[in-house]
């Protein structure tokens, strides 16, 4: 895409949430010059936490896939917050570090974490492409089905 973020966002009818606050002792994000790194974020909506459980048990894979949207929406919104509210400042999304709550024998999380590495491509074109890691795991906070942390380069 060559539109800037907002414009992407927009075509796709997103309108980025109000970043939640932490609920332990970290902060959203750290940096160090232009290097911002995002704390891990979980598929909240509208203060509701619509995907728990195992992916492949409690939710289907598809469902997983609609949680690591949601999860990069989340990363997002943070990274809108740091550039106050001018995302055309974000450089390069550098990681993705993904996730994803399932059982022993589930090995999709490459699959379920497409769904937030396709959607920094929708938003940031080219800028959006990414390294990452896709692990699952036996449980995760709150028992939600993903959880997602971002390095991204933001210019001043």
């Amino acid at each position: 895409m060559s539109n800037s973020p907002e414009e992407n966002l927009k075509k796709m009818g997103i309108e980025l949430p109000t970043p939640v606050a932490p609920v332990a002792n970290y902060v959203p994000y750290t940096n160090a010059g232009s290097l911002y790194s995002i704390s891990g974020q979980i598929p909240m909506e509208d203060g509701a936490l619509p995907y728990t459980g195992k992916v492949g048990v409690d939710i289907s894979e598809e469902d997983g896939y609609k949680a690591a949207r949601l999860c990069a929406i989340n990363i997002v919104a943070q990274m809108n917050l740091i550039c106050d509210g001018d995302l055309s400042r974000v450089r390069k999304v550098i990681k993705l570090g993904a996730f994803v709550n399932c059982d022993n024998g589930f090995g999709n999380q490459p699959e379920v974490v497409n769904g937030a590495s396709d959607f920094m491509v929708e938003v940031f074109g080219d800028a959006g492409r990414h390294s990452r890691s896709a692990v699952g795991t036996n449980a995760l906070p709150r028992n939600v089905s993903v959880e997602i942390d971002c390095l991204v380069d933001i210019a001043d």
